[in-house]
């Protein structure tokens, strides 16, 4: 029996119910789901699928990631809500390629973890998947594992076994879609241009996932815990001195109460020099290289190759900021003498992160 495999989550309990009541079919999986937004996500979920079919014995095959195809399906269906004619499109999309797999692979039976998430329509997925298996000349199976407390244990399960549990469906239109309902940020969908990894971003989540992989096969006790904290995303900052452009380099968590301000130099504290207006305060270079030990040599240089986050974070500490301080810092070649403008939008907000700790 082919299984097509959207996630661990679904798929870690789902296969294991499947071999359960199929005790002498052979489970093959199949991860398919060029639905995925960003590829860092979709290579995260396929590292926890790789995870959880090691620890069932099942082999896996990986599908092709033709994310273009998949965007010119749901064309025009971009607005569509969870459940609407996108997801139709989406699931048929999925199927047919699983069906079409299952039928070169010589599987006489199909199915999909689908079927066990509760956002999705079990209805709806049994329709496209019996339409495809009388396509194919074989069979859909379309157990229902969600019913008699069986959303509860896939839930359970996937917290004893510290699955990665994604909190969307993996489609950017459906994510822009609740992050607009939850009023919060769709940082999935970008990074910074230096590319410096983001607390609570999918790049930090595969690290750790990455990491948890190789402790576990070193046999290295370690748990997974969450911790609330306050989160922070810059996405646009310019500094100009008398309308001129000038380089600057944001140091995490600077915020303005608004996005713009402007004003001028009005006095310093050692090497820290302070702007009259918004709390504002500007460094050199060279004096961040010294607390930094770093050897950048121009501000440019610091702007697209900044040391990690955490790294940056002991640097405001050093320039004596509590760790409550959401000022902006700037990282300059000169101090400016003349009229200064900023223009910041940033955003820092409470959120909730996976922290991996050996035990």
């Amino acid at each position: 029996m082919l299984v097509h495999i959207c996630c661990a989550v679904d798929s870690h309990y789902f296969l294991q119910k499947l071999q359960e009541e199929y005790p002498n079919e052979k489970l093959t999986g199949f991860f398919y789901d060029p639905n995925i937004h960003p590829y860092s996500e979709y290579y995260l979920r396929l590292l926890d699928v790789k995870r959880s079919c090691k620890m069932l014995g099942i082999n896996l095959i990986e599908g092709e990631y033709d994310v273009e195809n998949w965007l010119e399906a749901v064309r025009g269906l971009e607005h569509e809500p969870e459940k609407g004619s996108r997801c139709s499109v989406c699931f048929d999309r999925r199927f047919e390629i699983s069906a079409e797999k299952a039928s070169e692979l010589g599987e006489a039976t199909f199915t999909s973890t689908l079927l066990t998430s509760p956002k999705k329509s079990l209805k709806q997925l049994q329709t496209a998947g019996d339409a495809l298996a009388q396509k194919y000349g074989i069979d859909f199976v379309a157990p229902d594992y969600r019913k008699a407390s069986g959303t509860q244990e896939q839930n359970i399960l996937a917290k004893e076994d510290s699955l990665y549990r994604q909190d969307y469906c993996g489609c950017m239109y459906g994510l822009n879609i609740q992050r607009e309902q939850q009023d919060k940020l769709a940082d999935e969908l970008f990074v910074p241009i230096s590319g410096q990894i983001q607390p609570e971003s999918i790049e930090e989540r595969i690290e750790m996932y990455e990491k948890r992989w190789k402790l576990e096969e070193d046999n290295i006790p370690h748990k997974i815990i969450k911790q609330r904290f306050l989160n922070w995303r810059l996405s646009m900052g310019l500094l100009r001195v008398r309308k001129e452009v000038v380089p600057a380099h944001f140091l995490p968590y600077s915020t303005l109460k608004g996005k713009y301000t402007r004003g001028k130099i009005e006095y310093s504290i050692g090497f820290v020099h302070h702007m009259n207006r918004d709390e504002v305060r500007f460094i050199t270079r060279t004096y961040y290289n010294e607390v930094a030990g770093t050897n950048y040599r121009t501000v440019t240089d610091l702007i697209y190759d900044p040391p990690i986050f955490e790294k940056e974070l002991e640097i405001r500490a050093k320039l004596g900021v509590t760790p409550y301080d959401i000022s902006i810092i700037l990282v300059v070649e000169e101090i400016p003498a003349n009229k200064i403008e900023i223009l910041c939008q940033s955003k820092t907000y409470s959120d909730v992160k996976e922290v991996l700790i050996e035990l």
